[in-house]
């Protein structure tokens, strides 16, 4: 098991990280809102080796049966190691190459709720919320939660969908009886 949710969560971490490498240099011409489609879009595209990862379990090491809960816990894995990519090229990037994303995001919120016609009492509260957003952020454990939980619905929507789907029970007549 250990092999396969190595294999295929790398792989999948690989993608995700080379996505986010290939776009951040781009990220002020890409823009936030396409910005969040490609990122998704990757997500989408890395966890679906969750699927192939716990079919390959499945055929290669539990005989062809796996249970839901079995299933579940290889995609889980799978898509750990994956998000674990995720989190540490994320991190490397915004510590060593862009300390002032936050700052870019919070401007860009703060654009945006003044772009939708806000009151200056809600623009005045979304500055105070970015501000305290960029302050936590700021510090590493905060910064490696935020971004751990930034693919994790993909990654459990993926890794429920494939256990469905590729679990199968021990049918009565595969069981060998002991006399």
């Amino acid at each position: 098991m250990q092999k396969i949710v190595l294999t295929f969560g790398l792989i999948a971490g690989a993608i995700l990280a080379a996505v986010m490498v290939g776009t951040m240099p781009f990220h002020d011409q890409i823009g936030p809102d396409k910005g969040l489609i490609i990122g998704y879009t990757s997500m989408v595209l890395a966890f679906l080796l969750t699927y192939f990862g716990v079919r390959s379990y499945r055929d290669n090491v539990a005989g062809g049966r796996v249970t839901f809960g079995r299933a579940f816990t290889v995609g889980l894995l799978i898509s750990l190691v994956a998000t674990v990519c995720y989190v540490a090229t994320w991190e490397v990037l915004y510590f060593k190459f862009m300390p002032d994303f936050s700052q870019k995001y919070a401007a860009s919120a703060v654009e945006q709720v003044r772009k939708a016609g806000a009151s200056e009492a809600e623009v005045a509260a979304k500055v105070k919320e970015m501000d305290e957003f960029q302050k936590m952020y700021a510090k590493p454990l905060v910064n490696i939660a935020f971004t751990f939980l930034e693919p994790l619905p993909v990654a459990l929507v993926f890794t429920f969908v494939s256990a469905g789907l590729l679990s199968r029970k021990r049918r009565e007549d595969d069981v060998p009886v002991i006399a």
